[in-house]
């Protein structure tokens, strides 16, 4: 991204770009078909994603789906789970885990083949709707399938026997947060979850940096730089931390539906129904994977 220009952009500045009028713009957005985000009852448009949506409605005789290859890379939301079973089900695919909306835009951008997502459905309640919401509309018309992975125990990562006895997202007032990044789908629902709180980030001591994956979320804690952070149940496990549990969240896998076909995604699709998957994924704890491999959208 150029220097100087901001990540999102405004309903203006998509009109301009697009050289329509902002009620267009509008209309649009009503029908799903540009990619958008609502924080705080503003419409906000991500750029690449918006850039994608462009080069996606390309005239091209040869087809949406013979536009580009796409490359062995599995982008999205970092997932344990699932980042053992790549190579356990030895797929070959390199991870370029950046968060769930980082996934989204590399989808719409053909530069992978398989994203992880965990995104709150905007107009639901929290926990009532995962990913298709924003799978709809920012790889509008894309040929993906948004298939279960597993549902997991999100909350809040706390030092050993939670010594500030924190209970949810309220308690964090005034106390030392680690953040995730924008594009993570633990920001979004830590947004959520404040707002429906009554609160705003200004309400916590947010640290500078943000964490770029759970595990340092959880290291933050353990060394004492931060109260608490927003982060799956097998995560604090793993590093012996406490956890206070807020949301049951579902994990979804979004696949560009002719790569589904292919070996590598059929062989990670078969290990997931075995009985070592189920199996690691009690070991990890905070996993449910009984809706393994359900189909939650197939897109056109």
């Amino acid at each position: 991204m150029a220097d100087g220009q901001h990540s999102y952009l405004t309903t203006r500045e998509v009109a301009d770009l697009l050289r329509l009028k902002e009620r267009k713009i509008y209309d649009l957005v009503a029908e799903g078909d540009i990619p958008c985000v609502r924080a705080t009852g503003k419409l906000l448009f991500p750029r690449d994603l918006v850039e994608a949506w462009l080069a996606r409605n390309l005239e091209y005789s040869g087809g949406k789906e013979s536009l580009a290859e796409r490359p062995p890379i599995v982008g999205g939301s970092h997932d344990p789970l699932l980042d053992w079973a790549l190579r356990e089900a030895e797929t070959g695919l390199a991870v370029a885990f950046g968060g769930s909306l980082d996934g989204l835009r590399r989808m719409g951008k053909s530069e992978a083949v398989l994203s992880g997502c965990h995104l709150a459905d905007e107009g639901a309640d929290i926990g009532g709707s995962w990913n298709v919401g924003h799978v709809r509309r920012q790889l509008a018309g894309q040929p993906v399938v948004v298939i279960e992975w597993a549902k997991r125990q999100q909350g809040l990562i706390v030092p050993p026997d939670n010594p500030l006895q924190l209970v949810d997202v309220s308690s964090l007032k005034r106390r030392r947060v680690i953040g995730r990044q924008r594009e993570a789908g633990a920001f979004v629902l830590l947004e959520r979850l404040m707002a429906a709180a009554g609160m705003k980030f200004a309400d916590v001591s947010l640290i500078d940096t943000p964490a770029r994956t759970e595990g340092d979320v959880a290291a933050a804690v353990a060394d004492g730089r931060a109260d608490a952070g927003l982060a799956i149940e097998a995560v604090a496990r793993h590093y012996r931390l406490g956890f206070v549990p807020l949301v049951t969240e579902r994990y979804d896998l979004v696949i560009w539906r002719r790569s589904a076909f292919e070996p590598a995604i059929q062989n990670l699709l078969a290990f997931g129904r075995s009985e070592a998957f189920a199996e690691r994924a009690a070991q990890f704890g905070g996993y449910d994977v009984s809706g393994f491999g359900t189909v939650h959208y197939n897109g056109p």
